[in-house]
This record gives C-alpha cells, structure tokens and sequence, in this order.
C-alpha cells in the first residue's frame, strides 16, 4: 500500500540528500572552475589554463574549495527540492483532476519540478553564497576587490556576511537564483522525464526498469537541458554574490546589463565547458542516488 502522504514526503525529503551528497561529490572541481571563470573571466584562457591554475595556487584542495557549504547548500536544496517535487506533482493531479497516484505526463513533472524550484531556491540561496565566495576568494584578493591576506573558511565568510548585512545578507542574489530556478528545472524534470521516457520505449520496458546506464544519462540530459538554457543567469548570480564581498552590487537587471555593454555576451558562457562536463556525472549520480534510495526506502511500506 502508498504510505502516508507525511511519510512519503519524509521519504522524497531523504532521498533527495542522498542525491545532493552523490551530485557534490562526483562534481566539485567543476563547479569550482566554473565560479572563478563566471566571476573573473580575464584570468583565464580557458576551462584547463583554469583547472591548472588553481592547482599551482593552491593544490589539489584548490579545486575543492567551498565542498562544505556546497555539501550543505545540495543536501539542503535538492531535499527541499524532491520533497517539494512529491507534493507538487499532487497539486498537478489536483489540477488536471487526476486520481492520486496516476503517473503524470512528462511535461506535468515538468511543471510540477519548476514550482519545486522556488522552495528549494530558499533554501539554496544562503548556502551558495558561502560557497561562491570561498570559491573566488584568490580572484577577489588577486585583483584588488578586497584586501589580501583573509581567513577563507566557512565560518570566516558566514561571520563576515552576518557583520556586514545581517542575515538578509545571505539573500543577495534571492531573485536571480528564483529566475533561474523556475525555468531551469522545468528543463531539468522535462529532459530527465523525457529521455527516461525514449529509453523505456526504444527497451520496450517500463521507466522504472530501464537499468542504472540510460537512468544516468537521463540525469545528465536533464542537467544539460537546465545549464544551456540558464548558464547566462547563473552567470549574474554568481557575480552578485561574489562581488558583493567588496560592497553592495547593483540587482539582476543591471549586472547582466552591465556585463552585455562591457564585456558582450561570450563573457556571459564563461565557464561553461566544465558545466557541461560536469552535468554528465554529477546529475546522473543525483538522479541514480534519489531514485534507488527512494525505491528502497518505499518497498519498506509496500510489504
């Protein structure tokens, strides 16, 4: 039988950290790259002078940096996420008039992933400013934006956030997360949902069957579809929130206006290579963590 729909959400709830932990630990020196070239594209020729660089900074831990608060802000926001998702997609069979437990189509979990979005972006927001910063401390102190020679810990920039803004500080950058969020993962549940769709079909199998290959794959396709549709606003975010280290930076619009009259659209896809090689395995390892632990969890109320 279904269980309670407070348990089922508790379920979602723990499923979606274990992919949080799973989406982090397969893809952080990535992400780490793709922070500093969003947020200083001049000092880097490219996604390998970038990942090189780093290292002959700081080391291996280098490419690392910001791992706590990117632990904490995935656990967070993809819990939040997939716990919203449950309940979301509840409200679509509600909507459509849908007994509960009907499987929705491809493009309901779609729509019911994209309001998921806005819940989990308050829980993101804080958590990836933290990491954000750590991330592209060298830069900031490299070019003259703050003064050399800070602590660069969790705890430093936490303290430093709280001094300098309050705890409405950890919000800047609030309204570009929500504007990237809602278009995002509307591409992000539609191509998962879609791919896993085209592989139940091509096996002539039903999508919970598919095998542990094509489930990763979908995962990347759909963290794919999310990264080419909104890197350019990601890219403004991650400005804001690094940036306003050094002082109070102007909203959404005009950063990205700022960015398009004096550095031009490339400067907007910077850093998008090791995005996209890192949407592969990390989102495939979010997805394949979130659907067995789920099922796990779910065959311990069908018995």
């Amino acid at each position: 039988m279904s269980p309670h729909p407070i348990t089922e959400a508790i379920i979602d709830l723990s499923a979606g950290a274990c992919g949080g932990i799973a989406c982090v630990l397969s893809g952080q020196p990535f992400d780490t790259a793709k922070v500093k070239m969003q947020t200083f594209p001049g000092m880097y020729r490219g996604f390998l002078h970038c990942f090189v660089s780093i290292y002959k900074q700081v080391g291996l831990r280098g490419l690392y940096q910001g791992t706590t608060p990117a632990l904490i802000a995935n656990i967070a926001e993809n819990a939040v996420l997939f716990m919203s998702y449950g309940f979301c997609q509840n409200v679509v069979r509600f909507l459509w008039g849908i007994d509960r437990g009907t499987e929705l189509s491809d493009v309901q979990k779609a729509c019911s992933g994209s309001v998921a979005s806005i819940f989990s972006s308050l829980a993101l927001c804080p958590t990836e400013l933290v990491k954000c910063r750590l991330q592209a401390m060298h830069e900031m102190e490299a070019s003259g934006k703050i003064a050399s020679g800070q602590k660069n810990t969790v705890w430093s920039v936490v303290r430093n956030v709280l001094r300098t803004n309050g705890p409405l500080g950890f919000y800047q950058g609030l309204t570009t997360t929500v504007v990237r969020e809602i278009p995002g993962y509307f591409c992000f549940f539609g191509g998962y949902e879609l791919s896993r769709s085209m592989f139940a079909h091509r096996m002539g199998r039903d999508k919970e069957q598919i095998g542990v290959l094509p489930l990763m794959f979908s995962g990347g396709f759909g963290g794919a579809c999310l990264w080419l549709v909104v890197y350019p606003i990601d890219c403004v975010k991650s400005r804001i929130q690094v940036l306003s280290l050094a002082g109070r930076q102007e909203g959404f619009l005009k950063t990205f206006m700022g960015i398009l009259r004096n550095e031009g659209v490339a400067t907007l896809y910077s850093g998008l290579t090791p995005t996209m090689i890192r949407t592969f395995p990390a989102n495939g390892a979010l997805f394949l963590a979130y659907e067995l632990s789920r099922k796990m969890m779910m065959q311990q109320f069908d018995r």
